[in-house]
Order: C-alpha cells, then sequence, then structure tokens
C-alpha cells in the first residue's frame, strides 16, 4: 500500500490501536477504584447493623413495582419472594402487562386475589387498566391487570397505583435477597435530600438452586452459553459501576433492581413508553432534570444488595437481548445528546455521557473496523506486525486482564461461588469469551446501528424456564 492510501490505512489502524489502549485504559482505572469502593464500603458496613436501619423511624417505605408479561413459569416463585422481603413496611404490585399466558391466573390462584375498587391518582397516562387485585392473606399484594404497553407503560401503572415514597423497579422474573431493600435503602437515610436513586448487584440465577423464593444455593449455570455473561455481569457491575460511582457518574441504574425517589421520577415524566432502554434513559434524564433545576443530588450504586436473574440460553435469545441493550443505549444518548460535553451538566456532560457515547456506544464499530483490518491485511498478504501483535495485545490479553481482575473482585467482594473448581471453571470461560464469543457480540451490537436506522422497535421476547422449573432439576 503506498500514496495516499498507504497514509490513510496509517491514520486508521493508528486511531483504532489509541482507541483499544484509551478504552482498556479507562476499564483497569475503574477495575482499580472499584477495588478502593469495595474496601471503603466495607469498612463503613463494619460498623452499620442492618437490624438498626430496620428500626429506624426514617426508612422510608418502599412500593415495589414488577412489570410481568408472559411470565406464568416463575411469577409465583417470584412474588414470593418479594413479600418475603425484611423491610419495615413496603408493598408489591404485579403488573400484568397484557400477557397471553396464565400469568394472572397463577397470581390469583397462588394469592387468592379479588378484585378490588383501589382509588388512586393517573398522574401518568397508560395503557387502560383492566383491573386491580388484592389479596386478603397478602395485603402487602396489588396486581394490576392491564392492555399491553410494554415495560415502560407497565412501571408507569404501577407508579401511578402505588403509595410509598420509594419505589424499586424490578423484572418480574427476578428474586431479591431477603435483606437487599434494607442495603438499598441506607443512602435514602443517610442523605434523604440529597439521594434520588441506587442500584445495586444483578446476578445469574441459571442453575442455582431456589426454594421458597429464595436462593438457597450457588451454582454455575448447566447450560454453557449462559455461563459466558457472568464474567459479563461481573465486569459490569464490579468493575465498570463501582467505578464510575466512584467518580459520580453513574449512569445506568439495571431495570431489573433499582429504588428511586417517585417524586423525581414523576417530575421527570415517568418511564418514557417510546424508550427502549428505558432503565437508563430514566436515570439520565433525572440527571438532566435536576442539573437543570440546580438541585444537588447523589445517585449511588452499592456492591451488597443482590437481585437474581435469568440469562439467555439461545444464541438467539441472547443476541435479542444484546441487540435491544445497545438500541437502548444509542436511543438514549440521541435523545439526551443536548446533555453530551455540555458543561452545564457539569461531570455527567463532560465525562460520563462523553465515556458512554465514545467508549460504549462506538466500541462495536472501532472493533468491527479492528477486526475487519485485520482480516484484510491477511488476505492481501500485508502482514502488518506491529498492527497485528498490539491489536492482539489491546483486543484479547488485556481483555483476559479484565476478566481475571473482575473475578478477584468478586471474591474480596461477596464469594458467592464458594466452591473453587467453579472459580477455575469461570476462570476458562473468561479465557474462551475472547475467541469468538467475544467478536460474535461485538458484531450483534454492531448491527444495532443498522436495525435503527430501518425503525426497528421491538423488545424480542425471551425464552424463559422460570425459577420453579430451575428448581426442580437439582
Amino acid at each position: 500500500m503506498d500514496g495516499i492510501l498507504g497514509s490513510a490505512f496509517q491514520v486508521v489502524t493508528g486511531i483504532i490501536l489509541v482507541y483499544f489502549f484509551l478504552i482498556n485504559s479507562l476499564y483497569l482505572l475503574f477495575i482499580f477504584l472499584s477495588i478502593m469502593g469495595i474496601f471503603r464500603y466495607r469498612n463503613a458496613m463494619a460498623y452499620v447493623s442492618f437490624k438498626d436501619i430496620f428500626q429506624m423511624p426514617l426508612v422510608k417505605p418502599i412500593s415495589i413495582i414488577a412489570p410481568a408479561y408472559n411470565e406464568g413459569r416463575g411469577i409465583v416463585e417470584s412474588t414470593k419472594s418479594l413479600l418475603s422481603m425484611e423491610y419495615p413496611l413496603y408493598e408489591v404490585i404485579v403488573v400484568n402487562d397484557g400477557s397471553t399466558d396464565d400469568t394472572l391466573e397463577k397470581l390469583i390462584e397462588a394469592f387468592d386475589l379479588k378484585k378490588s375498587k383501589r382509588v388512586f391518582r393517573k398522574t401518568l397516562k397508560t395503557k387502560p387498566l383492566k383491573g386491580i387485585y388484592i389479596s386478603p392473606s397478602n395485603p402487602k399484594l396489588v396486581v394490576v391487570d392491564k392492555i399491553n404497553g410494554k415495560k415502560s407503560d407497565a412501571i408507569n401503572a404501577g407508579l401511578n397505583v402505588s403509595r410509598y415514597p420509594l419505589f424499586c423497579g424490578i423484572d418480574s422474573d427476578s428474586i431479591l435477597e431477603k435483606d437487599s431493600l434494607l442495603k438499598m435503602v441506607r443512602p435514602f437515610v443517610e442523605s434523604p435530600e440529597k439521594t434520588v436513586g441506587a442500584g445495586g448487584i444483578v446476578r445469574l440465577s441459571n442453575g442455582c438452586k431456589v426454594k421458597s423464593g429464595q436462593v438457597v444455593k450457588v451454582e454455575l449455570p448447566h447450560n454453557s452459553l449462559a455461563r459466558f455473561p457472568i464474567l459479563e455481569y461481573l465486569r459490569a457491575f464490579l468493575g465498570g459501576r463501582i467505578g464510575m460511582n466512584m467518580l459520580k457518574s453513574t449512569l445506568i441504574i439495571s431495570g431489573a433492581f433499582g429504588v428511586f425517589r417517585k417524586d423525581i421520577a414523576l417530575k421527570c415524566g415517568g418511564y418514557r413508553t417510546a424508550s427502549i432502554g428505558e432503565d437508563m434513559d430514566l436515570v439520565v434524564r433525572m440527571r438532566r432534570f435536576l442539573h437543570e433545576k440546580k438541585i444537588p443530588f447523589k445517585l449511588e450504586f452499592i456492591p451488597d444488595p443482590i437481585c437474581w436473574t435469568e440469562a439467555p440460553e439461545t444464541i438467539k435469545t441472547l443476541a435479542k437481548q444484546r441487540n435491544r441493550w445497545h438500541r437502548g443505549l444509542v436511543e438514549t444518548l440521541y435523545h439526551s445528546r443536548v446533555m453530551l460535553f455540555n458543561p452545564r451538566y457539569g461531570v455527567t456532560g463532560m465525562f460520563a455521557m462523553p465515556f458512554y457515547f465514545v467508549f460504549e456506544m462506538l466500541g462495536p464499530v472501532i472493533e468491527v473496523a479492528g477486526y475487519g483490518i485485520f482480516t484484510v491485511l491477511l488476505i492481501m498478504g500485508q502482514y502488518n506486525r506491529p498492527f497485528v501483535i498490539l491489536f492482539f495485545l489491546l483486543a484479547v490479553v488485556f481483555g483476559i486482564l479484565l476478566s481475571l481482575l473482575s473475578i478477584l473482585l468478586e471474591e474480596y467482594s461477596a464469594r458467592r461461588y464458594p466452591r473453587l473448581k467453579d472459580i477455575f471453571i469461570i476462570i476458562g470461560y473468561g479465557l474462551m469469551e475472547n475467541i469468538l464469543y467475544r467478536q460474535w457480540l461485538t458484531l450483534v451490537r454492531a448491527k444495532s446501528f443498522f436495525d435503527l436506522a430501518i425503525g426497528k422497535k421491538e423488545w424480542g421476547e425471551m425464552e424463559k424456564k422460570g425459577f420453579a422449573l430451575e428448581s426442580q432439576k437439582q
């Protein structure tokens, strides 16, 4: 390659290598910040009794809102889990979002539900409600039956019906550990005026033994595909989100498990029904609203409270999930693009938004370009040794290092996989994920740009086994 083409090629390869160096350096920084954050958290918790928090008069009641669509297989187990939480005062609002299976029927049968004439203020516009059910035997439980409007619309319906100042958004196919809410509410007790939201850890329930709505034995998934996301979740939560929280740059509180102030969420218009990634979208809009109103605030990520959820076990379902996640990221950043590199929005505009735009959103495109150049070099016989070596080190070896550090973080912070055999298996999958699995997911995420361009909006249903069926295998 000579002349202008050769020069352009060198510039492009140089940009790709610098990009990979920067993104991996930032991820490494987040890991070290996470170590500091977990160390600080553990020291602080050494002097905290959650039983004392339970008895504090400042602990505000919480409305747990769980949207459900075709969750018949696991809805009873997950609802039992939510009803067994250790928390002074809370309600569980399950929103049946137009399910076409037996979700509602199973809830009615399991909890002896009766139709209610409960009065509420319709603050947020939603699809019509078909009925509200209460349980005489479980007064904390409320079931809302409505026309299908997707997840955001279902949570908004739950917000309308809810009675308490804090709400916890949770996927209906998830299970919370009994003390999760007590741990999550701590920042709301310590700084009630500033704290507007908090998120916890999400872990995979595949392979775990579930009894009476609680995970009683942690094991690795039996399905090989479901083992790869274990490391992704460890990197994302223990590495990325704790690190971002240390920099006061939390932009994502998982839709599977987050607690928010209801008044702030309502002032922001609730969940935006046009959004594909409703969890990140709400947090970004909350930050935008609070910055514009010049209201001091805190959004916290807490590395202790745990929510268990199912991971996809088929390639098709996993691809749909990751494609939707990335479409949600792109759509959220575009919707709030006014904040990007805007000093008016403080660290949100000058660091958090640019990081997600440059490294998380554009990452798959840059990585695909790198793999493409690598392939072209081989086909054309132009073996550029420095580029190949550096690209391999930055794209593969650095990735393996980050995975191993995330496993160490897991061992230091929680140690939920007590068997040494399981740790070695996770390490093995950490090595294997950089061969084909990572490249495939990169293509899936890169394809999301094309899907957005053609107007693709659907979520893509996830095939789930349900906790009850998983437990029966043990």
